[in-house]
């Protein structure tokens, strides 16, 4: 009994839920995964606040000469 003859045959509903579930958990999964990988580094973020600590410290000399 080879791997395919056992997904052959299930009923036409049940290889419909089992292919639907193999979706489900590949876009979740990359879903997820995708999520974690931009949410992991705040580089944007670091770069806004040097620029703005380096822009107001430039705004402070200027006023103070």
């Amino acid at each position: 009994m080879s791997p395919g003859s056992a997904f052959a045959s299930l009923a036409p509903k049940t290889k419909n839920l089992v292919v639907a579930g193999g979706l489900s958990a590949f876009v979740f999964g990359v879903y997820f995964y995708t999520m974690k990988a931009v949410g992991g580094s705040d580089e944007l973020q670091t770069a806004i606040d040097k620029f703005e600590s380096l822009k107001d410290k430039a705004n402070g000399e200027k006023t103070s000469s």
